[in-house]
């Protein structure tokens, strides 16, 4: 049995072709402005070498950052109407309070502020209006609007008014795109609102773009499921995708974590991963990557999605390097480094040529860098030595030095010790750990609850949050009889009576052989 991976990256499309841990084929090629072809090229390029292997593939697995960049540069977003379903206490902000206002007009003017939602100790907040429903329904059906995300208040704790305004617009407007905020957003209502909003602007960019790489793969003849990246290293089948496509906002760097852990053989370290851009360092904690406890913004909006805990510097092989190498990056050529980077015969001095001038790299020509003074090179080195010294130790759990796993295509500008590790490792194929993180993941799940342990026992408790996240993982394409629980974060919150804890469960499990990643 074999599978594919791909990372879709803003510089570089990686693939690769496994049997179980073994790499049969691996590539990486210059991502493409229409995307697509570039994938095309990966799954060529990879199949190339193991001719009739395509009918022994059973599954693809792709990270991609279009729907993060389609946020970012704010294209294909489309008008959403927000319904937030807490009223009267709700009507305190608006909607999409806070948010960039480029951003805030692609989503247009639409807000509705119903009664309803429930507090956080159950009791409800206020029951829904009828009449303000119908009202609602009206006036959505007058609109041109396709999508709307309803948002109730602590719907995590009870989704009740979510699901009954939903089926109710449902079944007067069966052709309506609904997000409900509770599928995919933590406690917080208007992080969870935002993240719903965000989601629903994104879906039909999102079918067709999910389309679009489902008809890549089967016109290789490639008659297997398709499975795309969630934001905490865990996979979705392409239906889910679709109706999320918010969850794969950090795919990318949650692969090179997952794929470092695999090529290291390290469950807890530290991970580097250079590209031609930037260099993204995270943590591993038991062969997961460590999710972030603070509010994320995507494209300058707040939001509550897990996500990778990330320290991004602006430092890849793309990076430019002032005249006396004191300073490297933010500023990079990206992918057309192979273009006007010195070694490969352009004008502009980069990280690149930098380790290929001083004959740690073997990359380009190193003819053309020769001209670079011993003390240009010297100080270029110790400036990117220092740059990734300072990131790791502000991402350290603690004051002990941790093993540090150099991946990614830039990972060649480390060649230096570095004093914040442990000792340094440089895996075997960590230029496309990514796309082996990909391949070699597995679908994934999340529930998170407030519970009051004097009113339900601690074990019952979490037997009730982790049964919600199994839902979630079977959704997405989990094997029910896999599932194993690889998480679970319990915190006491303060000022609340009633001995009330957050408690947070993530679960994770094999791909099911046959079920939802058919397409």
């Amino acid at each position: 049995m074999l599978r594919i991976g791909i990372d879709v990256g803003g510089t570089h499309t990686d693939a690769v072709l496994v049997r179980g841990t073994e790499l049969l084929a691996a590539t990486k090629t210059l991502t493409t402005a229409d995307v697509i072809s570039g994938v095309m090229d990966a799954l060529e390029r990879v199949l190339a070498d193991h001719p009739g292997s395509e009918a022994q593939v059973t599954a693809v697995m792709l990270g991609t950052t279009q729907f993060t960049n389609a946020v970012v540069e704010r294209r294909h977003l489309v008008p959403v109407g927000a319904i937030r379903l807490a009223a009267p206490s709700g009507k305190g902000l608006d909607p999409k309070i806070g948010w960039p206002d480029d951003v805030a007009a692609a989503l247009g003017d639409h807000a509705w502020v119903l009664r309803g939602g429930y507090l956080y100790d159950g009791r409800p907040l206020a029951d829904i209006d009828d009449a303000e429903v119908d009202r609602l329904i009206a006036e959505l059906a007058a609109s041109d609007l396709q999508c709307v995300a309803i948002t109730s208040a602590f719907s995590p704790m009870n989704a009740e008014p979510e699901v009954t305004v939903a089926d109710r617009i449902s079944a007067a407007l069966p052709d309506m795109r609904i997000v409900r905020s509770h599928d995919l957003g933590r406690l917080g209502i208007l992080e969870r609102e935002n993240a719903a909003l965000l989601n629903a602007s994104l879906l039909p960019f999102a079918e067709r773009v999910v389309g679009s790489f489902t008809e890549a793969v089967r016109g290789r003849g490639l008659n297997c499921r398709f499975f795309v990246s969630q934001n905490d290293g865990t996979l979705m089948n392409a239906s889910f995708a679709q109706s999320f496509p918010a969850l794969t906002f950090a795919s990318g760097p949650t692969n090179s974590l997952r794929g470092a852990g695999l090529l290291s053989g390290l469950e807890n370290a530290i991970v580097v991963d250079i590209g031609g851009t930037t260099s993204d360092i995270g943590v591993l904690r038991d062969g997961f990557p460590r999710e972030s406890t603070a509010i994320t913004e995507i494209g300058g909006v707040r939001t509550n999605f897990r996500m990778p805990d990330l320290l991004t510097l602006g430092l890849g092989g793309g990076s430019l390097v002032s005249d006396d190498g004191s300073t490297v990056g933010p500023q990079s050529l990206g992918h057309r480094l192979v273009e006007d980077g010195l070694a490969f015969g352009g004008s502009t001095l980069t990280a690149t040529d930098i380790v290929v001038a001083a004959g740690t790299a073997d990359i380009g020509d190193r003819r053309l860098v020769e001209r670079l003074s011993p003390e240009l090179i010297d100080r270029a080195r110790a400036t990117i030595t220092e740059m990734l010294d300072t990131a790791i130790d502000r991402m350290r759990p603690d004051e002990d030095p941790m093993p540090v796993v150099l991946v990614g295509g830039g990972a060649v500008l480390v060649d230096r010790d570095l004093r914040s590790a442990s000792r340094v490792v440089r895996p075997e194929h960590a230029g496309v750990a990514n796309a082996i993180g990909a391949a070699q993941a597995q679908i994934g799940g999340e529930a998170e609850q407030l519970v009051s342990y004097r009113n339900v026992e601690r074990s019952k408790a979490i037997e009730m949050v982790t049964a919600s996240a199994a839902a979630s993982a079977i959704a997405a394409g989990a094997d029910a009889t896999s599932i194993r629980t690889a998480d679970v974060e319990e915190i006491a919150m303060s000022y609340m009576e009633g001995a009330v804890n957050r408690v947070r469960v993530k679960v994770v499990g094999d791909i099911v052989q046959d079920g939802p990643g058919d397409q």
